[in-house]
């Protein structure tokens, strides 16, 4: 029997109904072409951007002497991830939200950065990261957890590092409930452990990085909020865990603004914010590249640590207290994500994410002395620009100690914008996985 060329499906409608069916489409389309022509903006919702927050950025960010280049090129499709530098981008308004988790689904949020719970609204809950270049997925809590079973990662630095490891926790707790397995009296070290992945989650309190005197320098028995830094030393509570290590993410900055007189080879070479003491001057920014070689040393020529060991350094986290600081009425209270031309381009933040950068060119071109055959990676996550935009994201008024009239805008809401960091660790921990892992 000879097989037909018409499928059966449209072999058997009878002309009438094919007519019939033919109208209905032409019928439609008429209206759909009418709707989309009288609207003024139909996809307004789908394509809402920030307004003033584009490729192009302002000539003082622009010309330091580490920005991405960012080329009006369009990529090769087969180059397009490997060309794609995620933290060149702006924030996009997500509609549906961008948060994996709430203050509700994580039990884990300190109070500090619960601010729902002290009645902040969620307008900074609706906006993501975009890169120009690619997608930065969100991080997925089941495959991170697959990836790094058997491991152990740590977030070294200030309290900024913890509110980045909280951030991670409360994302991974949306697959497996973790169990708290230490937890010193300040509350400065953490650990926590998931049994099903058998990982290990630890933040190490080190604020220098390098290794400060116990105490703080004392005058006539009073606190000075000084401090001795040993600039050629690692921190020793990082020191003694990096062996241990599969995953460490660095970071430091809020803590340089305090005096510190620097030690290096054993002797006192100067000081910063020490005026009108008989001290060689230094500023904060000589303390802050000597402290971030150091530590990129020592991690490259640690003979003991795993040779796979993935060292991230999250760079400079920017403040945005306005009149004011911490202690003198300083505030935050913006809702949304600040245009170029409302960020502050004054400070150190920028000059500190440079430093960073420029210490993690020196080591990943050879130049740190580390071991040549490691195969022990280095990467950035290089986090300030897309941060300056966001004052929007801190608690404010809205956290625990807001009865003390002190609003806070140096650590970030959870869930808020700090999660996107984690996405980018995620990326950047998939980058370095094997493909029997992913």
């Amino acid at each position: 029997m000879k097989s037909s060329t018409t499928p059966w499906s449209l072999q058997h409608i009878p002309e009438m109904n094919w007519r019939a069916l033919l109208m209905s489409v032409l019928v439609l389309s008429s209206v759909s072409i009418l709707f989309i022509v009288r609207s003024s903006n139909p996809f307004s919702v789908v394509e809402l951007l920030h307004h003033g927050l584009g490729p192009s950025t302002p000539t003082s960010l622009a010309n330091t002497s580490s920005v991405h280049s960012n080329t009006s090129a369009a990529p090769h499709k087969e180059d397009k991830e490997e060309e794609c530098d995620l933290f060149v981008g702006k924030w996009v308004a997500e509609p549906r939200g961008s948060s994996l988790y709430s203050n509700w689904s994580c039990p884990t949020i300190p109070d500090q950065n619960n601010c729902g719970k002290f009645g902040k609204g969620s307008e900074h809950l609706y906006w993501k990261w975009k890169p120009d270049r690619c997608e930065l997925p969100r991080l997925d809590p089941v495959a991170f957890l697959r990836m790094v079973r058997r491991k152990k990662m740590a977030f070294a630095g200030d309290s900024v590092a913890r509110n980045h490891m909280d951030s991670l926790l409360c994302l991974l707790h949306q697959a497996e409930t973790p169990t708290n397995i230490y937890k010193d009296g300040d509350d400065k070290f953490q650990t926590w452990y998931f049994p099903s992945h058998n990982f290990t989650l630890m933040v190490i309190w080190a604020e220098f990085l390098v290794e400060r005197a116990q105490t703080q320098r004392m005058i006539n028995g009073v606190a000075t909020n000084s401090y001795d830094l040993y600039l050629d030393r690692v921190n020793p509570d990082l020191a003694r865990e990096l062996p241990a290590l599969r995953y460490v993410v660095i970071s430091a900055g809020n803590w340089f603004i305090k005096k510190l007189y620097l030690h290096e080879n054993g002797s006192l070479v100067g000081c910063v914010n020490c005026r009108g003491e008989n001290l060689t001057e230094l500023d904060a920014a000589y303390a802050y590249r000597r402290v971030f070689r150091t530590v990129l040393q020592s991690i490259s020529k640690c003979e003991q640590c795993d040779d796979d060991l993935l060292t991230m350094l999250r760079t400079f986290s920017p403040t945005h207290f306005e009149h004011g600081s911490w202690f003198n009425g300083g505030y935050c209270n913006r809702t949304q994500p600040m245009s170029e031309g409302e960020i502050d381009l004054s400070g150190n933040t920028i000059e500190y994410r440079n430093i960073q950068f420029e210490e993690m060119g020196r080591i990943k071109g050879g130049s740190g002395g580390g071991r040549g055959d490691a195969k022990r990676g280095f990467e950035l996550l290089d986090v300030t620009k897309a941060m300056m935009a966001r004052a929007d994201g801190h608690p404010g008024s809205h956290w625990r100690w807001m009865q003390k009239s002190n609003s806070d805008c140096l650590h970030w809401c959870l869930p808020g914008p700090i999660d996107m960091w984690n996405d980018a660790l995620f990326a950047n921990v998939k980058k370095h996985s094997s493909t029997t892992q992913l």
